[in-house]
């Protein structure tokens, strides 16, 4: 099983993340963490902080030769940025933002000591966890991507693009969209919100290939694979809502028109002509690409902010004003790659155990041979 903790404030001195299960033998290329690091800290929109990190991995524990042990990894982010103690204390909260009620929840009068930690920066330390994940799904023949599907209201149509087609293109389009006409627009829009003063949301795709069916469970709530993908979703700053394969638009369908039919070849095994569920079935990974959705709300700090009230003097107030992005959906997009990745590979890990990537490998192989033959 695997598990992590991440630690660190926004402006502190480092991120840090702790990986705990992870198998032992499998090579690490901290270049390719920092790949990861790297995508997640582009896209149209995002702020300044973008222009002052330069976000690199140093690998504390856990690796000797490149190669993982079997014991804790442990990953160490420095900010440059390590201003912590000297910015100014904040009293006015920004609506949308954790401010005002992680003030009350913990007792803080500077609402700085709760936005230090709920900040999206934070999630850089993910992002490592999830790029060490990917290395091991990548072992089994399991690929990811992202992409960004909607912005300010423009929604992008990739439906007829293959799997390589939109990576390629996502990754070349400064919003991360496959879509180039709607990427243009999703950048006007953009360009209007940032001269307004105002903040943009929207929606990203991540799609898996590859995995097979087996993962998760329907015996108990929490081994269910869509469950636990929509927390780990849903746990990224900023995201409002998720689902997986068709969603939402399932309570505009009937069954005959929403759920995938089953065919059968021998050469091919089951398989399905239509995705509608998106590769998870009763909380089990049923052998289709496993297609999620992440929907995020605007950022919370606008430079021209909403009223709120001053938690010292009691008094109406304009919030306070951070620096801050005016979108960064395209960076949410890396983000639920890395959130995705860590969910599927705990799920292979406890679905197919092992200590060691040689021992996973052949319980792998040899569930697929089983697969084959059923």
């Amino acid at each position: 099983m695997l598990r992590y903790l991440t630690a660190g404030e926004s402006h502190g001195k480092s991120l840090i993340a702790i990986l705990e299960g992870m198998v032992s033998g499998l090579k690490i290329d901290p270049d390719a963490i920092n790949k990861e690091l790297k995508r997640r800290m582009q896209g149209y929109g995002r702020g300044d902080r973008m222009r002052i990190e330069k976000d690199a991995v140093e690998i504390l524990s856990g690796l000797k030769n490149d190669a993982t042990l079997g014991s804790p990894i442990t990953l160490l982010i420095e900010n440059a940025d390590f201003s912590i103690d000297k910015l100014p204390s904040l009293s006015c909260p920004r609506p949308g933002h954790a401010d005002l009620a992680g003030g009350l929840k913990y007792d803080h009068k500077d609402l700085r000591n709760v936005l230090e930690r709920a900040s999206a920066r934070e999630t850089a330390a993910r992002v490592g966890i999830g790029a060490i994940c990917k290395i091991l799904l990548a072992e089994l023949g399991i690929d990811m991507l992202s992409h960004v599907t909607m912005i300010g209201g423009v929604e992008a149509h990739t439906k007829d693009i293959s799997f390589d087609e939109i990576r390629t293109l996502a990754e070349k389009s400064p919003v991360r969209c496959a879509d180039e006409a709607a990427a243009k627009l999703m950048c006007e829009e953009i360009d209007n919100a940032k001269d307004a003063g105002d903040t943009l949301g929207g929606c990203f795709e991540v799609v898996i290939t590859g995995v097979p069916a087996g993962l998760g469970s329907y015996v108990q709530y929490d081994r269910k694979l869509d469950a636990n993908l929509a927390n780990a979703i849903m746990s990224i700053q900023g995201l409002k809502g998720v689902c997986i394969g068709l969603g939402h638009e399932v309570a505009h369908k009937s069954g005959s028109q929403f759920h995938d039919a089953i065919f059968y070849k021998k050469d091919q095994g089951f398989s399905r002509k239509t995705n509608n569920a998106g590769g998870i079935e009763g909380g089990v990974s049923n052998g289709e690409d496993i297609i999620i959705k992440g929907f995020m709300k605007p950022i919370a700090t606008l430079k021209d902010p909403l009223p709120s009230v001053d938690i010292k003097t009691k008094k109406q107030k304009k919030a306070d004003v951070e620096r801050s992005d005016v979108c960064a959906v395209s960076s949410a997009g890396v983000i639920g790659e890395a959130a995705a990745a860590f969910v599927i590979a705990n799920a292979l890990c406890e679905k197919f155990g092992g200590d060691s990537l040689g021992e996973i490998k052949r319980n792998f192989e040899g569930y697929l041979e089983q697969v084959k033959k059923f």
